[in-house]
């Protein structure tokens, strides 16, 4: 073996970590064992819109993978305990009072459930080494439970061995201690590495809570969706992204996420529009009932007058972003001067639609993108309550740190939305961004684009970046948002439903073509039979029979609907995706009633797992991305061996 100088100085730095031969040798032995366990469980999860109650609940079961190995494991143990038992695993904090409580016997049932939680955790962990398992039990009693899961309670020599820990526990009143320490190893390790394929935010009350867990998960990686970018763009203080979040909170009734988990006042809004909208009824823009809160008429009725006044705002921001951008090519966007005031009548491709809504008293005719001092005043506070959030920045940088456009994980695609393609089934060359780009390289740009929109020092750079974000959510060829524009001031104020359309990209025409899939893999440098493209945005309409599964496989979306506000649409409560050593799953979901039902209850969220693909062979750790990393450590930690043997580095004994 030839060591060239640069391999020396890099093996040098190397053998800081493992001083001599001897630590060399036993890391590599390490790497060889970890390369033949099986391969570690993916976890997909799309279009979460802040439902956290039947996220954390699914997070909890693992799409029902836990309830699964209960039933393999224990056939003949009634359905009533093993209900019990899986719902313990998911709550155990809250569940164990209730189950010790009703128990005849209390200490057979402790010494019947701890041994049923460790044969469980000794399956959960059985493709990870040691040094994983010990790492996850840096927990309270972990020492205790890692004694049982390695422990041989069968053998005749150890058994009572085992047995003396399980009455040592019942003795000092620690059986709720151990029994939350064996679930959370047998939760953590039923899923390996979480994928979030975007949307995490609007419509439901608690994406706070949802990115608080993202930040506490072991292993996750995070593909940005429409709804996230314009959080992400409003976090850096882009006005107009902040009005457009600010508008659909108020939509559905969702202050929750703003004021009580971000704090950000909506305040100064809310005696703007009263003062401006006091005897406007703002019917068009009543707010969506709240599934978290019954709201009074006379709070509904404010709700509607903030909304209708930051919808006006929100317009004016927009105006100037699109004017400012004529690489955008938004023009159409741009209605407010397109309205004669006077008759109440606005003019859009040549054709007259009389407004729904004339009461414009912020709108100065000659000049209708103008904020008025007290517009720019709200707008102001705003941006300055949305900056100054601690707890929305930490979020936001989060999402930039575990989150992209795209992820190639696994010889798998994932993305949110699209690819943006022609009619004629080519990529689509967009200008947004200055020059042209398409393909992966537009996807590239824009996740530079953004980064720079939050992160850059210099201001002209940054608002070009938060542009693009805000380009993101609602632009003609944004891969997040798919559609040919946003008409959401024709919603609002035109009662004409042909000016409501809103054409979609033609990569939803094409996304059922198997050679289309081919090409976009091909794109992103995937041509194994293994790979797929794996995305949500748009609802699979179930209920009138679309397939999740597109391009004959090839494609999977994985948008069912897990948000309340698209379950009609859908006919379920959202999919999920599994791909382990076995194959590829998929499961759909039954709407969840509630976390405290599933606890006092043990009612589980009804699912229903097919298989998508079956590996002939068991796929190891060797097969994936993981697997290749580990090959190129062992090749220089080989270096390194052979460097200590031959004395061209010194070793420390």
């Amino acid at each position: 073996m030839q060591l060239s100088n640069h391999d020396l100085h890099y093996l040098k730095l190397l053998a800081r970590s493992f001083s001599n031969a001897d630590k060399t040798a036993e890391e590599i032995l390490n790497l060889t064992a970890l390369l033949n366990l099986p391969k570690r469980t993916e976890f997909f999860v799309s279009d979460l819109h802040g439902e956290y109650e039947p996220f954390l609940h699914m997070l909890r079961n693992a799409s029902g993978v836990i309830r699964r190995k209960i039933d393999e494991e224990f056939k003949t143990m009634p359905e009533e305990e093993k209900a019990n038992l899986a719902t313990l695993i998911y709550y155990p904090e809250s569940k164990y009072a209730l189950l010790k409580q009703k128990a005849e016997d209390r200490k057979q049932w402790l010494t019947d459930t701890i041994m049923h939680l460790v044969k469980l955790a000794r399956i959960s962990v059985s493709k990870h080494t040691i040094g994983e398992i010990r790492e996850a039990l840096r927990i309270n009693f972990g020492n205790i439970v890692e004694e049982m899961i390695h422990d041989q309670e069968d053998l005749l020599t150890r058994r009572s061995h085992y047995e003396a820990v399980v009455e040592s526990i019942i003795e000092t009143g620690t059986g709720r201690e151990v029994v939350s320490a064996l679930a959370h190893v047998i939760r953590k390790f039923s899923i390996d590495h979480l994928h979030v394929i975007g949307d995490i935010y609007d419509r439901g009350p608690g994406a706070h809570i949802i990115m608080d867990t993202f930040m506490d998960y072991h292993s996750i990686d995070i593909q940005w969706g429409n709804h996230d970018i314009l959080w992400m763009g409003a976090a850096a203080g882009h006005a107009a992204s902040i009005a457009n979040v600010v508008r659909v909170a108020l939509r559905y009734s969702n202050m929750i996420t703003l004021e009580d988990a971000y704090a950000i006042s909506l305040t100064p809004l809310a005696a703007f529009a009263l003062e401006f909208y006091a005897d406007d009824p703002c019917r068009r823009f009543q707010p969506k009932p709240s599934d978290e809160k019954e709201f009074t008429e006379k709070e509904k009725q404010m709700m509607a007058k903030m909304h209708k006044a930051i919808a006006v705002i929100q317009f004016k921001l927009e105006g100037e972003v699109i004017r400012r951008r004529p690489e955008y090519k938004m023009d159409d966007r741009l209605l407010l001067d397109k309205v004669d005031y006077t008759r109440g009548i606005i003019t859009i491709q040549g054709k007259e639609y009389e407004l729904n809504d004339k009461n414009f008293p912020t709108i100065d005719p000659a000049n209708p993108y103008a904020l008025t001092p007290d517009e720019k005043n709200v707008v102001d506070k705003l941006v300055a309550s949305f900056t100054n959030s601690a707890r929305l920045q930490t979020h936001v940088r989060f999402l930039f740190a575990k989150g992209s456009m795209y992820t190639v994980y696994n010889e798998n695609l994932l993305f949110h939305g699209s690819i943006d393609i022609e009619a004629d089934g080519t990529f689509t060359s967009v200008g947004a961004l200055g020059s042209v780009h398409r393909g992966r390289e537009l996807l590239d740009k824009f996740d530079e684009a953004a980064r720079r929109g939050f992160f850059a020092a210099d201001p002209e750079e940054k608002l070009h970046g938060m542009d693009a974000m805000w380009y993101l959510w609602c632009g003609p060829a944004s891969p997040l948002f798919g559609k040919d524009r946003m008409a959401t001031y024709e919603r609002y104020f035109i009662s004409e439903e042909e000016t409501h359309v809103e054409g979609k990209s033609a990569y939803f025409e094409y996304r059922d073509q198997e050679p289309m899939a081919s090409a976009i893999l091909a794109e992103f440098g995937l041509t194994s039979l293994r790979s797929h493209i794996i995305n949500g945005h748009v609802p699979v309409k179930v209920v009138k029979g679309e397939s999740p599964v597109k391009a004959g496989g090839k494609l999977i979306v994985i948008d069912g609907g897990l948000s309340r506000a698209y379950q009609k649409t859908t006919g379920i409560a959202g999919y999920t995706l599994i791909y382990n050593s076995y194959g590829l799953l998929l499961a759909s979901h039954k709407p969840f009633v509630s976390t405290q039902e599933a606890i006092e209850s043990s009612v589980d969220i009804d699912s229903e797992t097919t298989i998508l693909e079956e590996n002939l062979t068991r796929l190891s750790v060797k097969d994936s991305d993981e697997g290749k990393i580990i090959v190129e450590q062992m090749q220089e930690l080989k270096k390194l061996l052979y460097a200590y043997r031959e004395g061209l580095i010194k070793e420390e004994i």
